[in-house]
């Protein structure tokens, strides 16, 4: 029985792994710094900085607070692969360099276009207000 647990336990620990890592990579994709959401969640930068580095516990609450402010589904950052985005190769071409995709179905491309210029058009509300337009 002790085996079992133990064994649970390492499962367990590598899954919290992959999701800390899931929610930093989507953050980073999506630019949007610690701080920020640190300040969405009503943390210190460092208290959430603990969160992705898994040095604090990440409950099923602060999850779905964190996906929020993300901007994506809870399930999305638990089965979040970004090797099924990028390849990470940039390819050298004349006029310069560019990460080619690969492995992605053109659904989850499509996807992932929408959901880029629903963000960029946010942001642009978001600066717009900021000028008084």
């Amino acid at each position: 029985m002790t085996k079992i647990v133990v064994i649970s336990l390492k499962i367990i620990k590598c899954i919290m792994e992959h999701v800390e890592k899931n929610i930093r990579n989507i953050r980073e994709l999506k630019d949007i710094t610690q701080e920020h959401v640190a300040k969405q969640l009503g943390l210190s930068t460092r208290a959430y900085s603990r969160i992705e580095t898994g040095e604090t516990q990440l409950t099923i609450n602060r999850l779905s607070e964190i996906s929020r402010v993300l901007g994506v589904q809870p399930q999305e950052i638990l089965g979040f692969d970004k090797n099924l985005i990028f390849n990470n190769n940039p390819v050298s071409q004349k006029g310069g360099q560019y990460v080619a995709y690969n492995n992605t179905e053109i659904e989850q491309v499509k996807q992932l276009y929408e959901k880029l210029l629903e963000e960029k058009e946010r942001v642009i509300t978001l600066l717009q207000a900021q000028i008084g337009k």
